[in-house]
Order: C-alpha cells, then structure tokens, then sequence
C-alpha cells in the first residue's frame, strides 16, 4: 500500500462524508416541514393535546344596596340617597371530587412522523356545598371548560343536580349553567364524555399557581405499559397492572399544590428522525470499514485501487440513499432489512468480479454487516447506541492489533505497486 492510494482513499472518504451530511440535511428538512405543517393538521383532524380542568361553582347573592350621592347644582350641593341592586359571587370550592379516565393508544402516522393519538374515556362526579350566608338565598353558578377548543366531545353529559346542560354554542368559551339555591345547599356535579387527543394527556388541579383539592380520588386506566409523567405532574400514589396496560390512583384527602396531574404517552420509533441519526453517522462506519479493509487487506496481498474504494463507498452510500426515501412507504424495520441487503449484495457482487479481489469478498461483507448494518441497527435501541459503538469499536482495535503485532509496516509500505 503506497501513500499516495492512502491520500486517494482518504479523499473518497472525506467526498463520501460531504454526501451523507448533504442527504442527511435533506431528511432533516424534510421531516421538520413535515412536522411544522402535519401537526396541526393532525390536531384538528384528530384532537389536540388534552388538559381538562374541574368544573367551578359560585354563589351569586343579590343584594339592595343604598349609596349617597352628592350633587352640585348652580352652587348648591344636595345629597340624595340611591337604591340599586349589586351581585356579590362566592365561591364554592369543592369539597370531594370522583373522576375516571380511560385512555386507548392509536399511533398514526403522517409522513415521515408517527403521532401519540389516543381515546380518552372521561367521568367525573363533584361535590359541594353551598357557602352558609345567613338569610340570603342567590343562583348557584357552574362553569366548565372543555380540555381543548377543537376537540370532538361524543356522548357528553354535564349535569348539575340531575338537570342536563343546555345546547352547546361554541367548545372554545365553555358550558354554563344556573340554578336558585339556598345557602347550605348540597350540591352535584356530573360530567362524562369520550374524547380524542394527541400526546399528553392532563387534569388540573387549578387553574393558576398553588390551588387547594379536598378529598381527590382520580383513576387512570390505560392499555398500555410504557408511560412517562410529564414535568410539573404529579407521580400516582398507587399503581397495579391492568392487562397489556396500568391502573393509576391519585388519592388525597387535602392538597396544596401548583403541580398537575398527567401522563405523557409512548412514542414511536420516528422513521424520519432514526433515518437523520443513521445517515449523519454514516461516515463513522465507512471509516470503520476503509480502516479494517485497508489493513487487512494490505495483510493478505489484496491491491485495490482507489476507484475500487470509490465504489465501495458508493454502495454503503447506496443504503442510506435507499433508505431515506423507503421509509416514506414501508415500516422501518423492513425498510431497514430492504436497504441493507441491497447494499451488500453489491459489495459482494462487485469484489467478485475485481480481479485480485476475491478472497476478500468474505472480509469486505462481514465489516459491512458489522460497521454498517450493526450499527446503523444500534439506532433503533434509544441509549444502547453509543455503547453499542463503544464496543465495536474496542473490539474492532483488539483484532487489528492482534492481527498485526507481528507486522513489519515498513515492509508493507515499500512494496512497489503499480502507478496510479
């Protein structure tokens, strides 16, 4: 191996190099348009992400209220006493809160993004009392806020005392209603619906900062096992197995917290993300690959030429290539198989027919599975793959210096080869 085959190969790497990052920009652009643009589409097809907070009561207190007011007139000043009619509202914290929750995950997919779309099974019964003002009765007022303005609400019931909300005009400014009560007055409140959101899913406690709940029981079902809670979120005060998912309970008897209550749904592998990761560390595994062949290779008397190495290089780019425009259209992991035998098909099929090159075709496909595909694979293991490389690579050294402790370089360099 001369040294001016060594600069060659090293051009053709650092040539390689520059078309990864250029197709690997190409599937970053890609995919954030996709997301800037499909995200919405997605949240209005389908549901937003769902944060649904408790109904609020109020005690609305008519009362006659008399001012004096003074006047001025050509000089003189008068005083006159005015009646009118003020609305004080109290309100009417809950004193016990009941609420179940089913969520059923449905990944789907819009280009090259998969979307955490779920069900979500909403019940919940309130409880309350009306404030004791003495001898004066008033409306009892209850508000309530659906989790997200352009969700889609089936079945919905909101019932104060067994009476049904009326009609509902616009999701995004809420459902009220009224009704005369008297001071010490209990009260019912009961909500139910089944809804569609997207990622997390939440139930606050308050509306803003530090908020006060008595006697909170919520129940969370899902069918699914992984599931992470969202910062600002509180952790379940008991948790058991519930078939393929989990049964989550959060019981207080008094609370004083500005944190929520939620969970953050599984992600799915992202083809267009995993696809990014893979190609940017495309040059990592050629160079792998050119470090062991080139050894080895010199060890074994195989004399390739830098436009055999071109070559080479061209089928591994060939899998990357290939693969940032298969996960358009089939699942990853096929997608994945696809690009990888096609990339080594060539390789082998190539060194086959290179004359000199035969016995290496063994060496050439094995560093191939290993340096690209293997690694490449790592990927799709979130926080194996940096170990997954380490090792390799660690294994990769203890061969090479195994193999050619005994080497006499100097020899190897000064053989004569032919002229470029």
């Amino acid at each position: 191996m001369s040294v001016p085959r060594l600069v060659g190969i090293g051009f053709i790497f650092f040539c390689s190099a520059l078309a990864w990052f250029i197709l690997g920009g190409s599937v970053v652009q890609r995919t954030g348009g996709s997301e800037s643009s499909i995200t919405p589409e997605v949240a209005e097809l389908w549901g937003d992400r769902q944060a649904q907070a408790p109904p609020t009561l109020g005690f609305a207190v008519h009362r006659e209220v008399t001012d004096t007011v003074t006047e001025e007139r050509g000089g003189e000043t008068t005083t006159r006493t005015v009646t009118h009619r003020q609305t004080l509202t109290l309100p009417v914290p809950l004193a016990s809160s009941r609420i179940s929750a089913d969520l059923s995950l449905d990944h789907r997919r819009k280009g090259l993004l998969w979307y955490d779309t779920y069900t979500a099974d909403f019940s919940g019964t309130y409880r309350a009392t009306v404030p004791d003002l003495p001898d004066e009765d008033g409306d009892l007022v209850l508000r309530f806020e659906f989790p997200s303005p352009h969700g889609l609400y089936d079945d919905f019931s909101l019932r104060l005392d067994g009476v049904e909300a009326d009609a509902i005009d616009d999701l995004s400014q809420g459902l009220g209603m009224r009704r005369a009560a008297r001071p010490g007055d209990e009260v019912e409140v009961e909500v139910r619906y089944r809804s569609r959101g997207l990622d997390t899913w939440r139930y606050l406690l308050g509306a803003d900062g530090i908020a006060e709940t008595r006697d909170l029981e919520l129940v969370l079902t899902t069918d699914f096992a992984a599931l992470d809670f969202p910062p600002g979120t509180l952790s379940p005060t008991a948790r058991e197995r519930s078939g393929d998912g989990w049964r989550l309970s959060w019981r207080f008897g008094r609370l004083v917290s500005g944190q929520d209550i939620g969970i953050d749904l599984p992600n799915r592998l992202n083809p267009g993300p995993l696809t990014a990761r893979i190609i940017f560390f495309a040059p990592v595994s050629l160079l792998f690959f050119l470090t062991v062949f080139v050894v080895l290779g010199a060890l074994r008397r195989v004399d390739l030429h830098p436009t055999n190495y071109f070559f080479l290089s061209a089928a591994f780019f060939a899998f990357h290539l290939l693969l940032a425009y298969l996960v358009d259209h089939l699942d990853m992991h096929l997608a994945f198989g696809l690009a990888a035998l096609v990339s080594l098909a060539l390789v082998g099929s190539y060194l086959r027919l290179v004359p000199g090159a035969h016995g290496a075709v063994g060496l050439a496909v094995a560093s191939q599975a290993i340096f690209l595909v293997l690694f490449s694979y790592a990927f799709f293991f979130r926080g194996y793959t940096g170990l997954t490389v380490t090792l390799g690579a660690i294994l990769t050294l203890a061969v090479l210096m195994r193999l050619t402790a005994a080497t006499d370089w100097s020899q190897v360099f000064e053989r004569r080869q032919p002229a470029l």
